[in-house]
């Protein structure tokens, strides 16, 4: 399955739109991306996976290393994910304790915010 990715800006932040798998053969589209966002001065990001069918540990990695790159600005990266199978990795790998994870685009925004701001 292929990997799309669609991106846009509300509020200040850079909403990245995932559809499909992300893996091995697709995570370096995703990594490119975040890669793009942060080198175009774009520091606060929402990785939406609703869409996602499936995530492996190389697609872990990527939003890690997103995550990363975007601290390094006094960024942030947050999740939106409301499917069991895709949160379970999360929860497995102890990310949940990395990443905020929120339930919509919205709630992602308005959370991010407020940490910010705190």
């Amino acid at each position: 399955m292929d990997l799309n990715i669609e991106v846009e800006t509300k509020d200040g932040f850079s909403i990245v739109g995932v559809t499909g798998e992300v893996d091995v053969f697709t995570a370096p589209k995703l990594r490119e991306q975040l890669i793009d966002l942060v080198d175009q001065g774009a520091y606060q990001i929402v990785v939406d996976l609703e869409d996602v069918d499936f995530l492996d540990s190389t697609g872990l990695g990527v939003l890690v290393a997103g995550l990363k790159r975007a601290k390094t600005h006094d960024g942030s990266l947050s999740i939106v994910c409301t499917k069991e199978k895709i949160l379970k990795i999360f929860r497995v790998t102890g990310l949940t304790k990395v990443f905020p994870i929120h339930e919509t685009r919205e709630a992602a925004v308005t959370g991010a915010a407020t940490e910010a701001s705190e």
